[in-house]
């Protein structure tokens, strides 16, 4: 029975590869024997490298990582007031129902 389970690579593999094959030192075929990983998926790994590299430098993207921050933290925020006044809410209810009955 053959063996046709997908592996998963870390990304650390997956830059490491793709690294080495922009560096052009050795061809993909050389590439793909040494690391086990078909060419077609070194080139997709090396193409998705080139495209996204100048996007490390972007400060663009240091913005929306805080953007996204400063969201999450008001969100969390809304969250804990949303609490606290739910549980006010349940304590004068019980209260409420309490003097109701009693």
């Amino acid at each position: 029975m053959a063996n046709n389970l997908r592996k998963n690579h870390d990304s650390a593999f997956k830059a490491k590869v793709a690294l080495e094959a922009i560096k052009g030192e050795k061809t993909m075929a050389q590439i793909s024997s040494e690391y086990g990983v078909h060419a077609n998926q070194i080139r997709q790994w090396r193409q998705r490298l080139l495209e996204e590299m100048p996007g490390v430098f972007s400060d663009r993207r240091q913005k929306k990582e805080k953007q996204n921050e400063e969201m999450t933290a008001e969100l969390y925020r809304q969250i804990g007031q949303l609490k606290v006044e739910l549980d006010w809410l349940k304590k004068k209810s019980l209260q409420l129902l309490l003097k109701k009955n009693g």
